[in-house]
């Protein structure tokens, strides 16, 4: 009978134990995770995604983490189905003080993902609650220096990148493993409905000066075309008319070139036929009848039209 027991139970055991070994002997890892191995407790590789083999028994363990998921960590509220808005605030976590003394509630939301299995898993005892106080920490230092007005209006995108850049500092000398991927302001408003009214309407002002801006340079810039055509028209006919008197001026000086020659060749004819010239232009209905008599004094008539003179000197003559 004790012979019958023992043939019994020895391949009971022995089926038991291949049943440990098939289970224990292999793991899988999907494309979201990472797996830590570790050998008698000390880290002796990491595995990505697929089907892998380890020594049974617990001789070899194989920690799974989530390395290509984006994690969330909600600072001042908190997402809930439940909530009318689907989320609660928290208060105690948005309500601080800004550089200029006023309170405000801020909401911010933070992404950051596993960078390190190995230093996630065993650098630190909570490495998500060491995140989420240094974030805290580092945002009531950045919103503490930075004035109301910068805060609730146009000032959120500089404090998102301070706050990155601080934690992102901080994650490198800690160094457990973790990732800040982004750091976004929620919401942020004072806590007072009169006073979120009274920054609504700051805002309101400033887009509305915004706008009148913007209209003013379109109708600077629909001017200035209009205005450079007209002063480019203007500096054409200036150059129009410069060019014109020099033309002028350089025609007077080969007239006058012209003239000189002619004077020196014969300076008295000139002088009598530049005498005739001007007396013609002085007096456009003068009449100049030159004395051929030998007694070498011109003589002008300056009133009668010689042909009058002479068709009347011919009646007289008949009568």
């Amino acid at each position: 009978m004790r012979i019958n027991m023992k043939q019994a139970v020895i391949p009971g055991v022995i089926i038991l134990l291949l049943i440990i070994l098939i289970f224990t002997c292999w793991y899988t890892v999907d494309d979201k995770h990472q797996a830590v191995v570790t050998t008698f407790g000390k880290v002796t590789g990491v595995t990505e995604a697929g089907v892998h083999f380890n020594l049974p028994f617990g001789i070899q363990k194989a920690k799974k983490v989530e390395v290509n998921v984006y994690q969330s960590i909600e600072l001042g509220y908190r997402t809930d189905a439940s909530a009318m808005d689907g989320y609660r605030t928290v208060e105690d976590e948005g309500r601080m003080i800004t550089g200029d003394y006023n309170i405000v509630n801020v909401e911010f939301f933070i992404e950051y993902k596993v960078s390190d299995p190995v230093k996630y898993l065993f650098s630190s005892y909570e490495p998500e609650l060491i995140l989420r106080n240094l974030i805290q920490s580092q945002v009531r230092n950045v919103v503490g220096s930075t004035g109301v007005d910068s805060v609730l209006t146009d000032g959120k995108e500089h404090i998102q990148m301070q706050v990155k850049d601080l934690v992102t500092d901080v994650l490198s000398q800690y160094d457990i493993g973790l990732k800040l991927v982004e750091v976004k302001i929620q919401d942020s408003e004072p806590p007072t409905s009169q006073v979120t009214e009274a920054f609504k309407a700051v805002e309101t002002a400033k887009q509305q000066a915004e706008t009148v801006v913007n209209e003013a340079t379109a109708y600077q810039n629909s001017m200035i075309p209009a205005a450079q055509a007209s002063a480019d028209a203007l500096i054409q006919n200036a150059e129009y008319l410069k060019q014109a008197r020099i033309n002028e001026a350089v025609e007077q000086v080969a007239m006058f070139n012209a003239m000189y020659e002619q004077y020196a060749r014969d300076p008295e004819i000139t002088k009598t036929r530049m005498y005739y010239e001007t007396i013609a232009k002085i007096l456009p209905s003068a009449r100049l009848y030159i004395d051929a008599g030998g007694s070498g004094v011109d003589a002008m008539l300056p009133l009668e039209n010689f042909a009058e003179i002479s068709a009347e000197g011919g009646a007289n003559h008949e009568n």
